[in-house]
């Protein structure tokens, strides 16, 4: 089993991801509504996990976060 992690975290797209929702003014379970209408089946717990980091995102989940949420995917990676 492979095990993915980057300085101690498994994504590094979480607190954007959390600072993009609350600038939205979104709560975490609807986020994760809006992700499920986009198709991504996943909980509110998933969406604080991935938030703090213990959750892995993978590049179709990145899309769908950066449609939802009106961010680049650039922002989300912390390139910007």
């Amino acid at each position: 089993m492979k095990i993915y992690d980057f300085n101690g975290s498994k994504n590094i797209c979480g607190a954007r991801v959390k600072e993009a929702r609350k600038r939205l003014k979104l709560s975490q379970e609807d986020l994760a509504a809006k992700l499920q209408i986009e198709g991504v089946i996943i909980e509110r717990d998933s969406v604080s996990r991935i938030e703090i980091g213990t959750r892995f995102v993978a590049d179709y989940e990145l899309l769908t976060l950066c449609r939802v949420l009106n961010v680049t995917p650039s922002y989300l990676l912390g390139l910007e």
